[in-house]
């Protein structure tokens, strides 16, 4: 029997002298920005226009970005402005921009923290309050003279859960900037009720035009696959047939491009593990099984505590007839751990947030004369849920107590 020295060693091994499947596998993952992008002229053009005054520095509009998972908002957007920063360079015109993902910065402060360090400022990892983060942010655009684009993806989740102070300074911020300065903002967002979300003095100020994605094909999908596909694998590496079953898998999920690139990439790396030299319909059937699990779990790990205890709440019954249900339970959670319930205003919103991200059902339903409920329900796999909540020390503990 091998001992795991001799297991390890192996599977190094073959990982080094078996080159036959990926050519380049980053051309697969998210981060990666195309040279170029198929089906989304017209939304390049738009943001291309809108933000053209910046290279006669001038502000420009701030802008949302409307769509659902996977239909090109944030790559859409970064390949624009990144253009725009080279162009402004051609020009000696000092811009800059900032991508910031509000849900993996999780707190305003890391958001603040990001976008210092973007602009070559260095603020101390805590110990601050979030103004004084903030005036030393405005102070270094001041400083530098600079012109500056924030682009703030999943822009919803800073909404929900926080207040929108945040977002009401950086939208506010030019009254405060000399004449050489200025922020705008690209807001990027899966939900088109954000809005619904937002304070009017925020509507107000954020004086934004709005842009929308529509879900991709399946046959846009073939051809984005496709693409992808020359520049990552190898020649005769994965097989037409697999790629279009890809896409009809990713098509029939109103239109994930991101999913799709992601479950090519996945079904590559299955086939490279079994030694194959060739990704067929069989990798991306396994690889259908393996990515649902880990963004379930990814997700739920994902989720500031109160979502988590949220959700663990919902986790506890087949169907919950109410918000004020789910709402009370929460708050018996709540006191056995001795932290402070939210209002039923913002459980109401995290648990939209919990439907949009595919872990509960919480559709609208209407009672006639009683009126209109929601009908939630875990929707998500039991077990990974639970696995993934529990990795939590508190939940853990919460689960446990009686």
């Amino acid at each position: 029997m091998p001992n795991t020295n001799d297991i390890i060693e192996d599977i190094f091994t073959r990982t080094i002298s078996n080159k036959k499947i990926f050519k380049d596998r980053n051309v697969l993952r998210n981060e990666y920005i195309p040279q170029h992008i198929l089906f989304r002229d017209s939304q390049i053009r738009s943001i291309a226009e809108i933000t053209s005054p910046i290279l006669l520095k001038n502000k420009p509009s701030n802008i949302l970005l409307y769509g659902k998972t996977g239909t090109g908002k944030t790559v859409v957007a970064r390949f624009t402005i990144n253009k725009l920063f080279k162009k402004a360079e051609e020009n000696k015109i000092n811009f800059s921009y900032s991508y910031i993902n509000a849900r993996n910065a999780n707190t305003e402060y890391r958001i603040l923290f990001e976008l210092a360090s973007n602009i070559g400022l260095h603020l101390p990892f805590t110990g601050l309050s979030i103004s004084e983060a903030f005036n030393r942010i405005m102070n270094t655009i001041k400083k530098q003279k600079l012109m500056l684009t924030i682009i703030i993806d999943e822009i919803d989740f800073l909404v929900r859960n926080y207040d929108t102070n945040l977002l009401y300074e950086l939208t506010r911020a030019n009254e405060n900037l000399n004449s050489e300065s200025f922020i705008s903002i690209i807001g990027i967002s899966n939900d088109l009720r954000f809005k619904e979300a937002l304070d009017p003095r925020i509507l107000s100020s954020l004086s934004e035009e709005e842009i929308i994605f529509t879900p991709y094909t399946v046959s846009e999908l073939q051809q984005i696959l496709a693409e992808r596909a020359k520049l990552a694998f190898n020649d005769s590496a994965i097989t037409l047939s697999a790629i279009n079953l890809c896409a009809a898998l990713a098509g029939s999920e109103h239109g994930d491009a991101r999913r799709a690139v992601d479950l090519l990439r996945v079904a590559g790396e299955l086939a490279e593990r079994e030694g194959e030299i060739q990704v067929t319909d069989k990798h991306i059937k396994m690889a259908t099984q393996s990515i649902e699990q880990d963004r379930v779990s990814e997700a739920t790990r994902s989720l500031p505590l109160h979502a988590k205890i949220i959700l663990l709440t919902i986790s506890k019954n087949n169907e919950w007839p109410s918000t004020g249900s789910i709402y009370m339970h929460y708050n018996q959670m709540c006191k056995k751990i001795g932290i402070e319930n939210l209002t039923q205003r913002r459980v109401s919103s995290i648990l939209s947030e919990l439907d949009t991200l595919g872990l509960i059902s919480a559709p609208v339903i209407s009672q006639g004369r009683l009126g209109r409920s929601k009908k939630i329900r875990l929707i998500a796999p039991y077990d990974t849920v639970i696995t993934a909540l529990e990795e939590d020390d508190i939940i853990k503990n919460l689960q446990s107590s009686p």
